[in-house]
């Protein structure tokens, strides 16, 4: 057991945390429900209604990432490091804001059609939400660190996935699309949705260095 490990064994873990890791989890799990729902959709009215949802789910994000900061800043005792605390809270809230990112992109460049990647990606998004989600809600036990280990390595071969998909569809993208203008619009959607799952790993590479430290 390392320093930092035996000193956290040592004194009383303030247990406020955990219940606000969850419902920031959860509000990602909605957004990203949203996301598959917006690239289901072929009705610009309807888009735009759940486009408008994903943007108060990420409001409601950065209120809870708020919430956990104050929290960290005014407590002594902390259930990890607080570095730890914060870069995973961080990556987590960015994986939000890629999601009303890529929702914010169809509805101002509207392009004239909507890759079938775009939807293989969002659920991709969701899978790893679920993940994490499924991480969180064992943190504050961790005898439950080989569930929370199969969580963090599922997300991990998800954001190869991705990678995998968005290299393919970019690559299929300026071979097919004649209309640069549709290109370039697509590709930036590309790379967004494909960022959420780098950020989504970040996390999960968080809750990892969380478990060895706590080893």
């Amino acid at each position: 057991m390392g320093v930092n490990a035996f000193f956290q064994f040592l004194v009383p873990k303030d247990k406020k945390f955990f219940p606000l890791f969850v419902k920031v989890a959860d509000n990602l799990l909605l957004g990203s429900e949203q996301l598959i729902e917006l690239m289901k959709c072929s009705d610009w009215e309807k888009r735009n209604e759940i486009i408008t949802k994903i943007k108060e789910t990420e409001k409601i994000g950065d209120d809870l990432t708020h919430n956990m900061f104050d929290l960290l800043n005014a407590s002594f005792i902390t259930p990890f490091d607080r570095e730890d605390i914060h870069a995973l809270i961080s990556a987590i809230d960015d994986v939000l804001d890629f999601i009303n990112g890529s929702a914010q992109r169809l509805l101002l460049y509207k392009p004239q059609e909507i890759p079938s990647d775009y939807l293989k990606l969002s659920e991709l998004i969701y899978d790893g939400s679920k993940s994490l989600r499924e991480a969180l809600g064992q943190i504050d036990n961790l005898k439950h660190s080989k569930k929370i280990k199969d969580a963090c390595i599922h997300i991990n071969e998800i954001e190869n996935i991705a990678d995998d998909i968005y290299h393919l569809g970019i690559s299929q993208l300026f071979e097919k699309e004649t209309n640069t203008v549709e290109l370039i619009k697509k590709k930036e959607i590309y790379q967004t949705l494909e960022k959420a799952t780098d950020l989504l790993e970040d996390a999960s590479d968080v809750i990892k260095s969380i478990l060895i430290k706590q080893s």
